[in-house]
């Protein structure tokens, strides 16, 4: 499923893919596509909204 988040070192948004067969709650490590400065994402499934949230974090 398509998302996205917002690069916490430069503030850059970002698209991504998030594995829905890894389950509603994930954490992984994605490098900006802007800074290359690599983010922690904490990935949580938005029943509601039907779509995942995404908070980025500095490694």
């Amino acid at each position: 499923m398509e998302a996205g988040f917002q690069c916490a070192g430069c503030g850059e948004w970002n698209s991504t893919t998030v594995d829905e067969s890894a389950g509603g709650r994930q954490s992984y490590v994605e490098d900006c596509q802007t800074c290359c400065k690599p983010n922690v994402l904490q990935v949580g499934y938005d029943t509601i909204a039907q779509e995942f949230v995404i908070a980025a974090a500095l490694e």
